[in-house]
């Protein structure tokens, strides 16, 4: 059952001026319950836009958005909770904490839902164990922390009320290998435990292709292709034309293939590499697929 849909959805930015620019163009799409989905394209592709319709910041300029089976923005005085179905981490979330202590911002979502306290401790505690925050640091204010530790902070936020679809954009940008590496596990763990729809905006080819079930490739405004990693990384040579690099070590298997090495086409980690690797040596240079 699809958890997010779209039908012909067309966003226009200064529509009327001679700055006009189509950003999101006739985009039908429909997410089901459970997926995570990585959402990739290039700089002004649209992703971006297009992910700002799933929880309302932005009302489409044509066409419907449907949450949960419910369209958006057909009752007004629904709009609020409809909206509460969908958390969106803005990219760098932590320029937005402002509570004395790390407790107290991850209770600002929950406190405005109006739950009662019980609750709200028992959200807080709940999602500071799945991203990594200690007892001790839940009393600290968020500003001691480092800029990893405060990144997970702003995510625990959202996560702590619960969305039944959370849309991140851009969760590790500007942060180093390892840092990047926890808020991918920690996105990849959550998903595995709540079971919850997950939207993840990212233009590396690489964090998408370690925890996605599912790609949305956008191109120019339009939908290019929403599939499963296998058959999205298969279309390397397309990708590459609109402008994205496939993960570096499905470039290194294509290039394999070109030389007339048998290997498969679904190598886009450097797990499945690995995996792949081994059983050409156990088997004298030759791949299953």
């Amino acid at each position: 059952m699809s958890v997010i849909k779209t039908e012909n959805i067309s966003y226009i930015y200064s529509d009327g001026t001679p700055f006009r620019k189509v950003a999101v163009d006739n985009v039908n799409i429909e997410i089901n319950e459970g997926e995570l989905v990585g959402v990739i394209g290039h700089t002004g592709s649209g992703k971006s836009t297009l992910i700002q319709h799933f929880n309302g910041l932005l009302k489409p300029s044509e066409g419907k958005v449907f949450i949960d089976s419910e369209e958006l923005w057909a009752d007004k005085s629904r709009l609020k909770a409809i909206r509460c179905k969908v958390g969106l981490v803005f990219q760098y979330p932590e320029y937005q904490l402002f509570e004395e202590t790390v407790y107290k911002d991850i209770a600002f979502g929950p406190k405005n839902m109006g739950l009662d306290d019980a609750e709200i401790d028992k959200r807080i505690r709940d999602t500071a164990r799945l991203v990594g925050i200690s007892e001790e640091m839940l009393g600290k204010s968020p500003f001691e922390l480092s800029g990893g530790q405060k990144r997970r902070v702003a995510i625990a936020g959202v996560m702590a009320m619960e969305p039944k679809v959370l849309i991140l954009d851009e969760p590790t940008a500007g942060l180093d290998p390892k840092g990047r590496n926890q808020i991918l596990s920690l996105i990849k763990e959550y998903h595995e435990e709540k079971g919850n729809t997950v939207l993840l905006v990212s233009h590396s080819m690489e964090d998408v292709a370690k925890v996605a079930t599912k790609i949305l490739v956008m191109n120019s405004g339009r939908l290019f292709c929403y599939d499963t990693p296998d058959e999205v990384f298969r279309r390397a040579k397309e990708l590459e034309e609109i402008g994205l690099a496939v993960p570096q070590i499905t470039r290194v298997f294509n290039r394999l293939k070109a030389e007339g090495i048998s290997v498969p086409d679904n190598v886009y980690t450097v797990d499945r590499a690995e995996e792949v690797l081994l059983s050409m040596l156990k088997q004298g240079g030759e791949a299953d697929d």
